[in-house]
């Protein structure tokens, strides 16, 4: 989601002044930092990369610098007070607005600070995306209702507000007209879309996910992130019934401890989600699954967390993201005392990473010898080399050209690396 509120900026900076992206930020009219607070030192890394732009701003002092996203959203008018060269300060919500803080700054030289969350209506003022590949992204709601005890997200991104039906549909519309493929359909708790459609009815998740299967162009249709309280038994058959929307979904889980969930407001068991899989994998038996998981949650014990690894061992997810458990500021598990020593969360973690490798490496292998229709997406670093992905995600290296790119070609997996897979396509397969 960052990377398409990245993108959506530029589209607003070009479209309102021309201005063009650069290399490198000394080079630049304008430097903007969109940030994101979900994991530990945000804050930091921050104030660390202005320090940098602070140089910058010294030898050029017409250079506009803003800090947008959550830390902006979190931090406010204190980041100005730490770094008083930023000229604008903007959260999530309140992107659309920076052609107007640009111009207000370099007419009056003043220093700006817009943090309010109004209902999702930067959209309505976004111009049409800039240049689009063969792969986008569409964001159909922000926010989150969950308040796990950990994630700072519902207090930067604020409460869940899902865009209109006919406005995804345009914008997905538009993107397919201009080239692209795949879509993938963004939110912070993506099934728990409920958008307006057109008359008036209140459309689900799983509504909005056949209508967009169901325009012209769409080869691929993928979407993220999932909460586990709302896969809904709608949103499981989807995976067998939509043939565009592709075999992999990210499921965060974050423990395998009943306790431990509980404690962080999951609202799911550690069966419920076990469950989900089974269900999951009955619908679509080649389905690749990821998930996210926190270790060292305040007080998170042994069995807890063998609890953890017993469930990765049962579902043997392709991937996952795990982190040790630091505090987010304002969140209600950072009032709670961390009784987890630091030597033991590192100990939890670097056990948990050697059996998602181990497990992620099974799946990998089991490849090997198969076909499968890869999207090709771009040149590999490697010379003749181009890069693409397969129905489940997984990155596949092969030999090929630059035409290629934005095609669907039958390649047969021939050898399985960590995190990607070696093909050759197929013969006798034109270009």
């Amino acid at each position: 989601m960052n990377e398409y509120d990245s993108s959506r900026m530029v589209d607003l900076m070009q479209e309102a002044y021309g201005l063009r992206l650069v290399a490198d930020p000394a080079d630049a009219d304008v430097i903007l930092m969109n940030t994101c607070s979900v994991r530990e030192k945000a804050e930091e890394k921050v104030y660390s990369e202005l320090g940098r732009y602070r140089l910058i701003k010294e030898e050029r002092p017409d250079l506009i610098i803003g800090v947008g996203g959550c830390v902006a959203q979190q931090e406010g008018e204190r980041i100005m007070q730490r770094a008083p060269f930023v000229d604008m300060v903007f959260g999530p919500q309140s992107y659309h607005k920076l052609p107007e803080m640009v111009k207000q700054v370099r007419r009056d030289r003043v220093q700006l600070t817009e943090t309010d969350m109004p209902e999702i209506e930067k959209f309505d003022h976004l111009p049409k995306a800039g240049k689009t590949g063969h792969s986008a992204f569409v964001t159909i709601m922000e926010g989150c209702d969950k308040f796990c005890t950990f994630c700072v997200v519902p207090y930067t991104r604020g409460p869940e507000l899902s865009r209109p039906v006919a406005d995804v549909l345009d914008e997905c519309r538009d993107l397919l007209a201009r080239g692209a493929v795949e879509i993938t359909l963004l939110g912070q708790n993506v099934n728990g879309y409920l958008g307006l459609s057109p008359d008036g009815e209140e459309w689900d998740f799983t509504m909005l996910l056949y209508a967009v299967a169901e325009l012209d162009g769409l080869i691929r249709l993928r979407f993220t992130t999932s909460h586990p309280m709302e896969m809904s038994d709608g949103l499981v058959d989807a995976f067998a019934e939509i043939p565009q929307l592709m075999p992999y979904l990210h499921l965060p889980v974050q423990s395998g401890s009943n306790r431990v969930l509980k404690a962080m407001h999951r609202g799911h068991t550690r069966e419920q989600y076990l469950d989900m899989i089974v269900r999951l994998r009955k619908a679509c038996p080649g389905i690749a699954l990821s998930s996210d998981f926190i270790v060292g949650f305040p007080g998170e014990t042994d069995t807890d967390f063998e609890d953890t690894l017993a469930l990765v061992r049962q579902v043997e997810f392709d991937s996952a993201y795990c982190f040790k458990y630091s505090p987010r500021p304002g969140t209600p598990a950072a009032s709670v005392e961390d009784g987890v020593p630091d030597v033991v969360k590192d100990e939890r973690l670097q056990r948990l990473l050697a059996l998602m490798r181990e497990s992620s490496h099974a799946r990998y292998r089991r490849q090997v010898g198969k076909m499968a229709h890869v999207l090709v997406e771009k040149t590999s670093r490697t010379d003749g080399d181009m890069q693409g992905r397969t129905p489940d995600f997984k990155i596949v290296h092969f030999e090929g050209n630059a035409r290629q790119t934005g095609r669907v070609l039958p390649v047969k997996i021939i050898r399985a690396y960590g995190q990607s897979l070696r093909g050759e396509q197929v013969l006798n397969h034109d270009g």
